[in-house]
């Protein structure tokens, strides 16, 4: 009987204690979970446009082809380019630069995050008004996308040829 009560005592004892832990650190995670603000949202969403943007950079080289099916990934358009990365992270854009350049929210250069799509007048079809191109917002000025020779590539919007005919940005993200 002595020895049932002992080992009753030991069991009563680990499961105080455990119970206390576990209080313990669910009042943690609470603590942790009310700690969230905005900043982890945007964060959240600037990790996700950077992982846009690394998927992105695993096609360097593939080959440019105007009106490259969205089947594909052997070639790309600039905007089939968009359409195939974005759709990987479950966002759905149209098919060309045009009507990509109309969907999401519009954000100033001075507000471009990583993962922003990023809009130019630009190539035979230009005027400096219509969009005819887009890449996507790669961080430090810098744009990936995909237009002629070598493919994808990353090119530098703050001087040149991207830096003229900068058009606008969308945050779809």
């Amino acid at each position: 009987m002595i020895k049932i009560q002992g080992l009753f005592k030991k069991v009563v004892t680990v499961s105080l204690c455990a119970s206390i832990g576990l209080t313990g650190l669910l009042t943690v995670g609470q603590a942790e979970v009310h700690a969230a603000t905005a900043t982890d949202a945007v964060s959240v969403s600037a990790s996700k446009g950077q992982q846009i943007v690394d998927l992105g950079k695993r096609f360097m080289g593939t080959p440019y082809k105007f009106g490259a099916s969205t089947k594909t990934t052997k070639v790309f358009d600039c905007s089939s380019f968009m359409k195939y990365i974005y759709k990987e992270y479950g966002i759905k854009l149209p098919r060309t630069s045009a009507a990509q350049s109309k969907v999401g929210k519009a954000v100033s250069k001075s507000n471009l995050r990583v993962g922003d799509l990023v809009f130019f007048s630009s190539g035979s079809r230009a005027n400096g008004k219509n969009v005819t191109h887009v890449g996507i917002y790669a961080g430090d000025g810098k744009v990936l996308h995909t237009y002629g020779s070598p493919g994808v590539t990353i090119s530098d919007m703050k001087s040149g040829h991207w830096k003229k005919t900068y058009l606008k940005a969308r945050r779809v993200l």
